[in-house]
């Protein structure tokens, strides 16, 4: 599959780690080249105290085109302590800040012992059920723990998103039984371990499909020809949203508008 140099129509990435360092030397440039493949908005994602702090610097600076999350991704909850949560409220005053996470539970790795993720979620959970932000999550290999947490906060979340969605379709059921939203990554792209998503990404409602990169993470494996580098970049979003589109069988420039549509009400940003 080619890549497409240039979406058909505007585009916002919902999870792009902007503020990772492997993007230091050549940042503006990255910035640059999404623009011209008219990914125009971006969601920066916090995951740490640190990043978050970083990716909300980056919106501050770039005021219309970013936003940040903020947040504690549930590998680095060891590190979630009782100021951790005054940090997080702090950021979220920002006007620049849209959201809360990424946070969740991911049992794969394990880098933070399973209880010290549950307390990093529902801490995180308590916050957005206070402040009426919704929350961007993020699960792997924790399924049915995640769901069990994450009901008792839903009837005082405004809205939450599953972000960089991977799972089976039992999974995607679930969470569209919840009125989630869900986030699609190059993940589809990948003939190893993503070709299942091709199956079901149809059964995700128009109103509640987003796109993202999760850059500098899940370079599409498709592209033709190869980068020459293996970080993924804001600029590879159209080709991601053409497979999506593929496997939904709709045209890319209908599913282009209909995230964009979809990311600007989840995240209460003004209309393009």
């Amino acid at each position: 599959m080619t890549a497409l140099t240039r979406s058909p129509a505007p585009l916002i990435d919902i999870g792009a780690n902007l503020s990772h360092d492997s993007f230091d030397d050549d940042r503006e440039t990255v910035i640059q080249a999404a623009d011209d493949a008219n990914v125009t908005r971006m969601i920066l994602t916090g995951a740490s105290v640190k990043g978050s702090r970083q990716a909300l610097a980056l919106a501050e600076q770039w005021p219309g085109k970013f936003w940040s999350t903020v947040g504690v991704h549930p590998h680095m909850a060891k590190h979630y302590v009782e100021e951790t949560t005054g940090l997080l409220r702090d950021f979220l005053a920002s006007e620049n800040c849209v959201a809360v996470g990424e946070c969740g539970l991911d049992y794969f790795r394990n880098f933070s012992e399973p209880e010290d993720q549950h307390r990093a979620f529902r801490a995180q959970l308590e916050i957005a059920c206070d402040i009426g932000y919704p929350v961007f999550l993020h699960q792997r290999d924790a399924h049915e723990d995640f769901l069990a947490i994450l009901k008792e906060y839903l009837p005082d979340l405004p809205r939450a998103i599953i972000h960089c969605f991977t799972g089976e379709r039992e999974e995607l059921e679930h969470y569209l039984e919840l009125d989630l939203y869900v986030g699609i990554t190059g993940w589809i792209c990948d003939e190893r371990r993503g070709t299942h998503l091709r199956d079901i990404v149809g059964l995700i409602p128009d109103n509640r499909i987003m796109v993202e990169t999760d850059a500098p993470y899940l370079l599409p494996r498709d592209l033709k020809p190869k980068p020459k580098t293996r970080r993924n970049e804001p600029k590879w979003l159209p080709h991601i949203l053409a497979r999506v589109a593929e496997c939904r069988g709709v045209e890319p420039e209908t599913l282009a508008r209909q995230t964009t549509e979809n990311a600007e009400r989840f995240f209460a940003l003004p209309s393009s």
